[in-house]
């Protein structure tokens, strides 16, 4: 009988095929990255220009998060159905598409509709990208490669805003969404080749095609291969999608679902803001994009500190660390009144948080759940992240408007803080264990659908 795939391939060294992996999700990650990003540059150049205006800005915000629940959740359950090549490629083509349809549009309604299918193909890249990777690598350096992975996603903060300082004076905001579109439908064409997960494969019952990818990995990394397997029955679906309403589950749900509110109410509710911001307090666009520019660096500086450190102090240390620094740091920023020293500030907390983002995204979410359910649980968990940010940028203009970058910022310390707590007291920690480990101790439901396979 062939070893399990989760063995061979946790014994395997990084090989080119890992590299070659990671590249391809690396490149819609990054496109989905420059995608959500381009917003806070383009929503300051809407308004400067009178296309827009900030309860307008709103509405274009929370179409996106409505998209990207909806995305999260299908592509969620359509990965650990269907597989994690079908979903990728899916979601790469309707942001791909959208990108482009929005680029055209003809007034702010038309581009809120456009943005809403965009936000569908979004959702869904964050949560197959990283869930995929994580089950191809070695768990002694399982944090670092998922690190690596972030890198472009991260960096997609800090490229956003130099296209955007770049090309917007001298092109107007549409650029940006023709850029975001040709750079994912590259992507998707590339992506036809990539390999499809073994550990998913061989949950699936389809124990010959987990084995052909494993014999190509192995021949790649110049190991011997095990003897093929014997066929099986195919899991079935609701069974396994059961495991999701166990006690130990749900409380990793409960988990994850607080950990990514809090981040993407960071991020979406302060973060992709900070050019209005800007804006708003008498600065020119150009001056704005300039100082966001700057702050905007500590996403791939976070995402290398990320994963320098992910696999020497552990997943859970480091997420209450940076919550309770960024929330820290956030409390002080508002009180910073000089243009040089808020945006140094400003990168302080932008790195910090993304430190956190790298690991929460890129690692601990994913790393939560059972193979048979790893997209659907990391779906839920994201979709739930998107059900607050539906709701945050409809809650950030009140309260700009009555209590200044201060009331905002108030928020955002908020949500760290709970964040900190949870991951804390219900968390587990990752680090160096298989994903196999990692899975919890299942229900005679959930135990009943393994043996089937």
């Amino acid at each position: 009988m062939v070893a399990d795939a989760g063995q061979r391939l946790d014994r395997l060294p990084i090989s080119k095929y890992h590299w070659r992996v990671m590249g391809l999700i690396a490149g819609g990650l990054f496109f989905d990255g420059f995608d959500i990003y381009l917003a806070g540059a383009v929503l300051g150049a809407l308004v400067k220009s009178g296309f827009s205006n900030l309860a307008l800005n709103g509405w274009f915000i929370s179409a996106t998060f409505l998209g990207m629940m909806i995305g999260a959740l299908g592509a969620g359950f359509l990965g650990d159905r269907y597989g994690r090549k079908f979903s990728y490629q899916t979601n790469l083509a309707i942001f791909g598409i959208a990108s482009l349809v929005a680029a055209c549009a003809p007034n702010m309604p038309f581009l809120i509709v456009a943005r809403f299918f965009i936000g569908i193909g979004l959702g869904a890249e964050v949560v197959v990208g990283y869930a995929t990777f994580s089950e191809f690598v070695p768990p002694a350096v399982r944090g670092r490669y998922l690190g690596i992975l972030a890198i472009p996603t991260q960096s997609a903060l800090f490229i956003a805003s130099i296209v955007a300082l770049l090309v917007i004076p001298a092109f107007g905001w549409r650029i940006m969404f023709v850029i975001a579109g040709v750079g994912a439908m590259g992507v998707w064409y590339l992506r036809k080749a990539m390999p499809e997960s073994p550990r998913w494969l061989q949950r699936r019952g389809r124990y010959r095609e987990a084995d052909d990818v494993l014999r190509a990995i192995e021949a790649e990394a110049g190991m011997s291969a095990s003897a093929p397997a014997a066929s099986a029955p195919q899991l079935s679906p609701s069974r396994s999608w059961a495991v999701l309403t166990s006690r130990a589950v749900v409380t990793r749900l409960f988990v994850g679902s607080v950990a990514l509110i809090a981040l993407n109410s960071v991020i979406y509710g302060f973060i992709t803001w900070i050019p209005t911001f800007f804006v708003k307090e008498g600065f020119s666009v150009v001056k704005s994009l300039g100082f966001t520019t700057i702050m905007s660096f500590g996403g791939p500086v976070g995402a290398v500190i990320g994963l320098a450190i992910a696999d020497r102090l552990g997943r859970k240390r480091i997420i209450v660390g940076t919550a309770l620094l960024a929330a820290a740091i956030g409390a002080v920023y508002p009180h910073v009144g000089n243009g040089l020293l808020i945006t140094l500030v400003g990168f302080l907390l932008v790195t910090t948080i993304y430190i956190n983002v790298v690991i929460v995204f890129a690692m601990y979410v994913p790393e939560l759940f059972p193979t048979e359910v790893r997209l659907g649980g990391t779906g839920i968990c994201n979709a739930f992240g998107r059900v607050a940010n539906i709701i945050s940028p409809l809650v950030v203009v009140p309260a700009y408007l009555g209590y200044g970058v201060g009331g905002v910022v108030a928020l955002m310390v908020a949500a760290l803080v709970i964040q900190a707590v949870v991951v804390g007291m219900l968390g587990i920690e990752p680090k160096g264990r298989s994903l196999e480990e990692l899975e919890p101790q299942l229900p005679s439901l959930a135990a009943g659908a393994r043996a089937s396979a």
